[in-house]
């Protein structure tokens, strides 16, 4: 796969230590869910690196000084249902006032394309900073399709953040959405004829909600 600007794959230790835990097949659902919120955690301490700030005053024992400070309900995360949800804890430790909007999505088993059934999103979106979070980025398909609903509503800053990538999905989503950050944990090989990834680490929503 070929670079591109607005596409951040990450290579840290840590995250490929629990990435790791989080493949093996033997993970109980409860250490799943963690480390979804845990490797989310880590990815939004760069994601966010340009959120916007402002001036205060603040009083410390000594004096008054000028921080700079996350601008108040300034961030909306919008998972992509139903996987999504379990990515959502993971940006809340850091942004816990974020509003939270929701985007219902499932795939075509036989076109393997997305089908919108729900999306309900905060009043004021268009002027926020909204981060797409979805832990598998496969086709790229309901990606892209999120991000046409929030173009629609009109936003226009814009992130994706997923746990495990596929190069067609990865590819898919930059070349559609070239102003679009794109933040991936671990790239992997490809899509199977099912659009699963390889090697992946099985259908995220069966294993944090154990419904399989």
């Amino acid at each position: 796969m070929k670079d591109y600007p607005n596409v951040t794959i990450f290579n840290h230790p840590l995250i490929k230590h629990k990435i790791a835990i989080l493949r093996d097949k033997e993970t109980s659902m409860k250490e799943f869910r963690e480390l979804i919120e845990e490797i989310t955690t880590l990815m939004t301490y760069e994601s966010f690196k340009d959120v916007p700030t402002e001036e205060k005053t603040v009083t410390t024992p000594l004096e008054t000084c000028v921080q700079q400070v996350i601008v108040d309900n300034s961030v909306v995360i919008v998972p992509i249902l139903r996987a999504g949800l379990g990515m959502v804890n993971g940006v809340h430790v850091l942004f816990p006032s974020a509003r939270v909007g929701h985007i219902g999505m499932y795939r075509n088993e036989e076109t393997l394309e997305p089908c919108e059934y729900y999306c309900k999103l905060p009043e004021g979106i268009a002027d926020k900073f909204v981060i797409v979070v979805d832990p598998m980025l496969a086709t790229g398909g309901s990606a892209c399709d999120a991000i046409d609903l929030l173009k629609k509503r009109g936003c226009t800053k814009i992130k994706v953040m997923a746990i495990i990538g596929a190069p067609e999905g990865v590819t898919k989503l930059a070349e559609t959405h070239p102003d679009v950050d794109v933040y991936v944990s671990t790239l992997d090989r490809c899509l199977n004829e099912n659009g699963y990834i390889l090697p992946g680490l099985g259908d995220a929503g069966d294993r944090l909600f154990g419904t399989k």
